[in-house]
This record gives C-alpha cells, sequence and structure tokens, in this order.
C-alpha cells in the first residue's frame, strides 16, 4: 500500500491551527523540528491524516483543509485508520511507526462546535520517528 504527501503542517504553539511548509525535519524518537507537539517523550511524536477524512468534514459544509485539524502529515491513498500498531512505513529513507489511532479529546474543539462532529478523533493516527531525515510535500508514503 502506498500514498503521498498532500500537506506538512507545523505550529508553534500548541491549540493552533497549523501552518503548511513545504519540507520538514523529522527527528530520530522526537518529532518535527520546530513543532510545538514534538517532544520526543512519548509516543505521539507526529500526527496523519487521511485528505480523504477531511473530504468528509468538507461534505458536511465546512470550510476546512489540511492543517485544520492540527495534524502534521496529510495523506492521500492510505486508509490510515486500518493500520495496525505497529505497522511500519517509509517516507524515502525516513522509517515511521505507528503508535496510536485516533485519540480522546477533552475538549470541543472549533470544527466539533460547528459541524457536530470531527473527524481527527477516530480517523487520525500518531507514529513515532524511528529514522529521521526530510519530508517533502509530494513525497511517496509506503507501508511496509
Amino acid at each position: 500500500m502506498a500514498g503521498k504527501i498532500i500537506s506538512i503542517n507545523i505550529s508553534p504553539k500548541k491549540g493552533m491551527r497549523k501552518k503548511a511548509v513545504d519540507s520538514a525535519m523529522l527527528k530520530d524518537n522526537f518529532g518535527i523540528e520546530n513543532d510545538a507537539h514534538a517532544s520526543g517523550k512519548w509516543h505521539r511524536q507526529v500526527s496523519l491524516l487521511a485528505v480523504e477524512s477531511i473530504k468528509k468534514m468538507t461534505d458536511k459544509g465546512l470550510d476546512v483543509g489540511p492543517g485544520d485539524f492540527a495534524e502534521n502529515i496529510t495523506t492521500e491513498g492510505i486508509e490510515l485508520p486500518i493500520l495496525p500498531i505497529g505497522t511500519k512505513m517509509m517516507i524515502g529513507d525516513i522509517e515511521l511507526e505507528v503508535s496510536q489511532i485516533g485519540k480522546l479529546c477533552h475538549a470541543r474543539c472549533a470544527i466539533y462546535e460547528q459541524a457536530g462532529d470531527c473527524v481527527m478523533p477516530r480517523e487520525g493516527i500518531f507514529v513515532k520517528v524511528l529514522k529521521g531525515g526530510t519530508i517533502r510535500t509530494g513525497d511517496t508514503i509506503t507501508i511496509l
């Protein structure tokens, strides 16, 4: 199974919508350099959400896009929520491992308030960076 990176998104502070960048450095067992969620101290180092999941929200009439769900990497062509924990993926020489599917949202985000729903808690995934390097928009993601 393979897909591609549609958008790479970072923010300087937690709780903010992320802004798209053309490339980013993933650091071994840490996360994305210059992103507020990178800490290396836990298993949720990098978040991914499929553009197909975002489309479910735009179909409900919301004006949302990549980064609006605070995901670091927006993908296309991979059904992320069906990947078992422990699944490895490659982006070039970079190796990632799925560490969590979905998440518990403790507070209702602005998207949930507008639509009565949010896809990130169900369809977003988190990965650990096993081997870092630079990723770029358009890079291929290969599921091992």
